[in-house]
């Protein structure tokens, strides 16, 4: 049975924060690449490419679990595995899983606590860190659009 985790509600105030932000941040990036395209600058090839390098990131990130524990980790801080079991809801198998694949692309970092008793903690990287931070917006403008239609 998964444990009853109350879901996070933004206040209004917050909200509308996020969304200002948002719009600041969208209409920031069209101009910026309406500039770089009118210059020549870039093209959609280089967008490509980057995008084939992205994927593996991007395959992990749309997985399961893997957005649950990166907002663990920022929420809560450096955690033990049955705590992140408790608060994602996540089998250890998955968990496990999801654990070694957010430390091998190096958004979560594996610490190791020396006993007795031997203890392992993770917690963000700078990397996963930022990425948890640069998803929030996109899940609330998705949840957005969502709840209108």
């Amino acid at each position: 049975m998964e444990p009853s985790v109350p879901p996070i509600h933004l206040s209004e105030e917050i909200a509308a924060r996020v969304e200002e932000k948002i719009t600041y941040t969208i209409r920031g990036i069209e101009i910026m690449l309406r500039e770089i395209l009118e210059r020549g600058e870039a093209d959609f090839g280089e967008v490509k490419s980057l995008l084939e390098n992205l994927k593996p990131s991007f395959a992990l990130l749309s997985q399961k679990w893997v957005l649950e524990i990166l907002y663990a980790l920022l929420f809560k801080g450096p955690l033990g595995f049955n705590d992140l079991k408790k608060l994602t809801g996540a089998s250890s198998r998955s968990l496990s899983s999801k654990l070694k694949a957010l430390v091998e692309l190096g958004y979560v970092e594996r610490i190791i606590h020396e006993g007795p008793p031997l203890r392992t903690t993770y917690r963000l990287t700078e990397q996963g860190k930022n990425a948890a931070l640069l998803s929030m917006p996109l899940l609330y403008y998705i949840a957005k659009i969502t709840r209108k239609e």
